[in-house]
């Protein structure tokens, strides 16, 4: 009983990331090798080369957003934020879809 006890105390300290941590790490490596924010398109080709839907690493970038990790630029540079209720409107049957991406045509970009 106390092992079972201190498995479950355990397990409730482990920290569970609120986004993809390795569709992150894709993006950050991303940012990094091109020098810039990231565009819609660049994750476009990212989710292709990679075989990955595009709409996994968007849904990771909106948590970054709303975690505030990650900064998102309108097209004409200003800083939005995101909240729950932006990312939950965008879903359509639990998928994000190409037409719900169309108005974000600014940059995203990790915080440090």
């Amino acid at each position: 009983m106390q092992w079972e006890a201190h498995k479950v105390n355990a397990m409730q300290d482990l920290e569970i990331s609120k986004w993809d941590v390795a569709l992150e790490a894709l993006a950050r490596e991303e940012c990094r090798r091109l020098g810039r924010a990231l565009r819609l398109e660049d994750f476009r080709r990212l989710a292709q080369v990679h075989a990955i839907r595009l709409d996994d690493i968007m849904v990771t970038l909106f948590e970054l957003v709303i975690q505030g990790e990650w900064i998102y630029r309108d097209a004409e540079g200003h800083a939005q934020t995101f909240d729950r209720d932006t990312l939950d409107g965008l879903y359509v049957n639990r998928r994000l879809q190409e037409q719900d991406l169309q108005a974000f045509t600014g940059s995203w970009q990790a915080r440090n």
